[in-house]
């Protein structure tokens, strides 16, 4: 059996598996009921790891072990594999996420918040800083530094992206705003995201921005954080932002923001 190497990737980042166990499973799927001897033929996978990667996919949800001699194994169909899938990793993210619960009143917190306090007094503000690749870590940074905000939030951010921020960050602008915190919104306005802003106007001022196009956030006046590529040209994944704790840079930026969202209309 030929499967292309294009498509073994696929799988392998779409199920989470590895090259072996990949290779098992599509032999398996061509041939329904098999014994370990003979998916390791087919697959070219060596015959003192096949048991063991059988074992894994059984785990897994991916295959079932058809009793009697020699041992055989049953393909599930990949619907019900998909299912499964889906199952295993929503009980494995409540369990995760139980397990992270319970570390907020845990003494292993707190050291690990002592480690990170001394470790941040020696270091100087302007070099709390770097740089972020991929949507995900864009907006899971973008989301704790709101978190954290004391006085005022500002957003500006493309069509596009206006969509992008309600799913990913209202809640802490939800959050912030019954804190106190000022939070003001500037992206192109159309009747993609209009019902969008008119929803995040709830939580923040929103403003129609047409003749800028940028893509930059800045928290209480002293960190910035500003994407570098242009997020109707590139793949999510390869999206840029780099965050900086400068208050010198923020402030400036934002003076320079005030003028032209003066003259931006508010979404009411």
């Amino acid at each position: 059996m030929i499967v292309r190497e294009e498509f073994l990737s696929r799988l392998r980042k779409i199920f989470d598996l590895n090259l072996y166990e990949v290779k098992v499973w599509t032999a398996l799927l061509s041939r329904g009921t098999s014994t370990a001897g003979e998916l390791s033929n087919i697959s070219d996978v060596p015959r003192s790891r096949t048991y063991d990667i059988l074992e894994s996919l059984e785990k897994k949800g991916f295959i079932l072990m058809k009793l009697g001699k020699p041992i055989k194994f049953v393909a599930l169909k990949p619907e019900e594999v998909v299912e499964r899938v889906k199952k295993n990793l929503m009980v494995e993210a409540k369990e995760r996420t139980k397990r992270l619960e319970v570390l907020k009143g845990d003494e292993v917190l707190e050291e690990l918040t002592g480690l990170f306090t001394k470790g941040v007094k020696f270091v100087e503000p302007s070099d709390l800083s770097g740089s972020l690749k991929g949507r995900q870590n864009l907006y899971n940074h973008l989301d704790m530094m709101i978190r954290d905000a004391e006085k005022t939030v500002t957003i500006i951010t493309t069509a596009e992206g206006l969509n992008r921020k309600l799913e990913a960050l209202m809640p802490s602008l939800d959050k912030i705003k019954k804190r106190g915190v000022k939070v003001r919104i500037a992206a192109p306005i159309d009747k993609n995201n209009l019902a969008v802003a008119k929803e995040l106007s709830k939580v923040a001022e929103v403003r129609n921005m047409q003749n800028i196009k940028a893509r930059f956030v800045i928290i209480d006046s002293n960190q910035l954080m500003f994407m570098l590529l242009d997020d109707e040209k590139f793949h999510p994944n390869y999206d840029v932002g780099v965050w900086i704790n400068t208050e010198f840079f923020a402030q400036a930026l934002e003076q320079l923001f005030e003028l032209a969202w003066n003259d931006m209309k508010q979404v009411k």
